[in-house]
Formats: structure tokens, sequence, C-alpha cells
């Protein structure tokens, strides 16, 4: 399958730049990482924010279809890792959107979390809120994702995260606020209760849910399970400031020395991108055609595991030991190839053997080998905080409704691991075309999703 050349077209229409500033501090990526193994298990996440959590309403307006109430409350994120938000963040924002009059016993809600470039609420509101209450009397709770609307840091611009780091606080922040704004629900005598979002959106509802302690309706538009591919393959790629992170990558060895030391997920899509990389990558990378990215992700993980344990030793059932002498790994592939040598070379030895005939060669060599590693380092980074596999499986997966676009040039599928696989029994509902016509043309079949979802839930439990 093809990608949607809308998509393609889109994004070359637009000049948002992504990480202007680059990964982040290196001390907020070890607290975030830690974190994420606190949310990443429901256990220990449903602890993190109490069932009478404080949430206050500063305005009701009455209107002819419905009643809209805004609130706010302090981000449960700030108490457990604080000034990690900036400023503007720290107060979360909400609107509840509610008809005046339910129909029936139930008093059904969603909170919908929001898309890349969603700011405030009215998208929300507009496209998905007030036809749901007409079409199915469904309330809506819309949540301002932090950096966006009054959540928005000064001196970023429009929706264009500064950092790495700042796209894992938003979703760290949005799983405790969820679970804040599902107690309050709960609390006031609403439900069922779901989760909904789109792109951006649709993954972050994802991520709440997973931690979740109950069944709860699920319906994730236009996202997938994880981001790596969006930051890597997708066309936000181009979008990226490669070049900042390149040159910290390269100048702070903090990031090589001790961050990988700390990323965990090794699920089998790790070694998947091959020549996904390729197809999907921007025209400046097609110098990497003959790379071999499968056996590059295999060397990032081996690397990973040499700084860990600093020792010669034996990493799994699935890789035999490190020559210290030779510097060679025997790697046993997890695609049934057999096992593979890797040679990496020592950088001791390459200093004394460098010539000045064969520098610019080396240069360039040099920059490949960073370009390439930069693009692994953040396909690491972003599986440790944003894979579905890395969190816990939903109470019910078959109340959760996926709904993709084939030709998604923003999402990517190939190369990870399918969402059906993580979460058994889940649906996956595909659309024609791509990332933008589904968003603009098909919010219609997003709310049948939703309603289909709810339905279903209505059917196996009650309440």
């Amino acid at each position: 399958m093809g990608v949607s050349k809308l998509d393609v077209l889109c994004r070359r229409f637009l000049l948002t730049k992504l990480f202007i500033q680059g990964w982040g501090k290196p001390d907020d990526l070890r607290r975030l990482f830690e974190f994420r193994k606190m949310i990443g298990n429901r256990e220990k996440c449903q602890q993190l924010v109490p069932k009478d959590y404080p949430i206050f309403i500063d305005k009701v307006e009455e209107q002819a279809d419905c009643k809209i109430m805004d609130g706010h409350f302090v981000s449960p994120l700030d108490h457990y890792l604080p000034g990690i938000m900036p400023v503007e963040c720290v107060n979360a924002r909400f609107q509840f959107i509610i008809p005046k009059e339910w129909k029936g016993k139930y008093r059904p809600v969603c909170v919908h979390l929001a898309g890349t470039g969603d700011h405030f609420y009215w998208r929300r509101r507009t496209l998905m809120a007030r036809p749901m209450i007409k079409e199915a009397c469904i309330g809506s709770l819309l949540l301002e994702n932090p950096y966006y609307g009054y959540r928005k840091p000064k001196d970023q611009m429009r929706s264009s995260l500064r950092n790495v780091t700042d796209l894992f606080v938003m979703g760290g922040a949005l799983v405790l606020e969820s679970a804040a704004l599902l107690h309050w629900l709960e609390r006031g005598g609403y439900g069922p209760l779901g989760m909904t979002g789109i792109s951006m959106g649709g993954h972050m509802a994802s991520l709440a849910a997973t931690n979740w302690p109950k069944p709860i309706p699920l319906v994730p538009c236009l996202s997938w399970s994880t981001a790596s591919g969006v930051f890597t393959t997708g066309v936000m790629s181009k979008a990226v400031n490669w070049r900042e992170l390149e040159k910290q990558y390269a100048t702070e060895t903090v990031y090589e020395e001790e961050i990988i030391r700390l990323l965990e997920y090794c699920g089998m899509d790790s070694f998947k991108m091959g020549q996904d990389f390729i197809k999907n990558s921007s025209s400046s990378l097609d110098k990497w055609e003959h790379f071999d990215f499968t056996t590059e992700m295999h060397e990032l993980k081996v690397k990973r595991e040499v700084l860990k344990t600093a020792t010669v030793t034996q990493f799994s059932p699935d890789t035999t030991v490190f020559n210290a002498s030779t510097q060679e790994f025997r790697l046993k592939d997890t695609s049934h190839r057999g096992c593979q040598t890797h040679r990496i070379p020592s950088t001791n030895t390459s200093k004394l053997s460098s010539s000045v005939k064969h520098e610019p060669l080396k240069r360039e060599k040099r920059k490949s080998s960073l370009e390439r590693e930069s693009i692994l380092f953040m396909k690491g980074v972003m599986d440790e905080c944003t894979h579905m596999g890395n969190f816990s499986v939903p109470v019910d997966p078959s109340l959760i409704i996926v709904v993709q676009a084939k030709e998604d040039a923003y999402v990517p599928r190939g190369g990870v691991r399918s969402l059906n696989e993580i979460w058994p029994g889940c649906e996956v509902r595909y659309l024609e075309g791509g990332h933008i016509s589904a968003y603009l043309f098909k919010q219609g079949l997003f709310r049948q999703a939703i309603y289909d979802a709810f339905e279903r839930f209505l059917q196996k439990y009650s309440i």
C-alpha cells in the first residue's frame, strides 16, 4: 500500500520545525524514563492519582442545545516530577459539554484528547462534541494538552515542541490528568466513560486508557502502536531539526554513554526498520540506500547492552558473548537469518591509523554514521516512552475500535508491531485515503466508532 500524495503535499507546505532546541536536558530524560516505568504498570499508576483529586469548575454556560462548563486543576505530574513542566503547563484546563437533558438512564461521556495543532477547544467542540450530543446524546470532556492553547509556553512558536522531552512530558501529564478527570466524572455519576482522540490525541488517549483500572471504550483514530515511526520514517520526520539533534548527540556524550543504558523497550519491532526506512524517508537520506538498517538496529541494542554490563557477559538466550579482544559480537538474528557477526571499530585504533590523505572520506563516514545513530537513538527514546508494548494492556481490549487510514503518510505502520498483536481482541477499521483526507472528511466515521464502542460496553457490562 502506497502513501497519500495529499499527506506528502500538505507536509511540504508547512514550515513548522520540531525539536528546535534538541533532545532536552539529559536529567529530564532520566527522570522521564524512570517515570515511564511507573505509568507503564497499571497497578502502580492507579496509585498516583487519588479518586478524590481536586478539580474546579470556573464557568458554566447554558446554550440552546447543551451546557458548557470550563474548569481547571493542577496537573498531578507536577507532584511527581516537579519543575519538569513549564509553568504555563502546570494548570490543566478542560471544557465539559453535556446535553441539557439526558435520554434514558445513562449519562455517557467521552474524554477527547487533542491532536497535533489542536489548540483550545473549538475544533473538537465543533467537529465532535456537538454532533455527538445531537446524534447519540453523549457528552464530551475536552482536555487541553500541555504546550497547547492556554498551556502553551510563551517562547514556543505555534505547535512546535522545542525539545524531544516535551512530547514525553505531554504524554505523562495527559495519562495522570485523564485519570483525575475520569475519577471526577465517576464521582459526578456519569457513565459509561470512554476515551478518544485523533492523530496524536488518539495515541495519548490510548496511553491513558491502558492505566484505567476498569473496562473502558477506547477509540484511537489515525494513530498506531508507537510514535517512533512518525518522527523517523513518516512525513513529519522532515520537520524534525535533525541538525541540532545530531550536533547534541555528537558533542554531549551523555546520550550515547548513559541515556542508551536506560532504554528498555526490546520488542521485535525494534529490529524491523529495514528497507521500510529507505522507502519512507526524505530524499536527503537517499544516500543511505545501501545501509542495512536491520543490522543497525541490532548494533544499537548491542551497544546499549555493552554499556549496561561493561563486562564480558551473555546478553540473552538469543545472543552469544562479546569478544573483547576482537571487538566482535556474535548475535543471533531474531528474524531467523542465523548468527551474524558485527564488528565495532575501536575509536583509539581508528585515531592511530588515520591519515591526512583519507580525512575527507572519514569525515563523510563520520557524518553518515552520526546521522544514522541520531535517527536510531530517536527511535529508541520514542519507543521507550510511547510504544504501547511498554504499557499495560487495557482491561478489556474488545472495547477498543482503532480507526486507521490505509495510506497514512504521517503515522506509518510498516516495521512496527500492530495494535492487534499488542491488544488481542481489539478491532481495527481501515479507511480509504490518507491522514489528511480522513481528518477532513471522515469525522462521521470516527464518531460512529465511538458510538459502537459505547454500545459494546453496555452490552457486556452494567453500571
